[in-house]
């Protein structure tokens, strides 16, 4: 069956559908959805290859679908590459953009400055060239969801002590 009927079957009537506000956006929950929208380009179901990004055990784990593996064969047809915790923001993003580097999924390539900076105006002054870089490596659903998970594996700092002001912090002086 072709990924398009695939997509007509499954758009309007799955179990992953999230619809919250009546006019607002659709979501969905599907695997290998990597923007959580019910769309055809990022549907996990619909698509022959699918990029799912998950955490397990502690790695993140960048799973693609092999294009020659035979439908009968489940668990040989798909490629993980997976990425150490705390091996940093680098290598967890060349992971998830080597894909798409091979053309796997060109869709989901970084887009160019002249895209981004149409999408985002932060970037219009030429004062902002290191953000630029940041901005054109998070523009893809591949890359963003795998930064959200390396900053969700980071340590977190602790919140400051609340400082007393008012009446508590000169009973505070006083006793002191």
């Amino acid at each position: 069956m072709s990924s398009d009927l695939q997509w007509l079957l499954l758009r309007n009537s799955n179990s992953f559908i999230v619809k919250r506000v009546p006019e607002g956006p659709v979501f969905s929950r599907e695997p290998g959805n990597l923007l959580n929208l019910n769309s055809f380009k990022y549907s996990g179901l619909a698509n022959s290859k699918t990029i799912a990004i998950d955490e397990k055990a502690g790695n993140i784990q960048v799973v693609t679908r092999k294009t020659k593996a035979s439908p009968q064969a489940v668990g040989p047809a798909y490629a993980t590459a997976s990425v150490r915790p705390r091996s940093g923001g680098r290598r967890a993003l060349g992971v998830a953009a080597a894909p798409a580097k091979r053309g796997y999924r060109p869709d989901l390539r970084a887009e160019g400055r002249r895209n981004v900076c149409n999408i985002n105006p932060v970037c219009w002054s030429r004062s902002n060239s290191s953000r630029y870089l940041a901005l054109s490596l998070s523009a893809t659903a591949a890359l963003a969801r795998i930064s959200a998970l390396v900053a969700a594996q980071g340590t977190h700092k602790a919140s400051p002590a609340k400082k007393l002001r008012g009446k508590k912090a000169a009973a505070a002086a006083s006793t002191a």
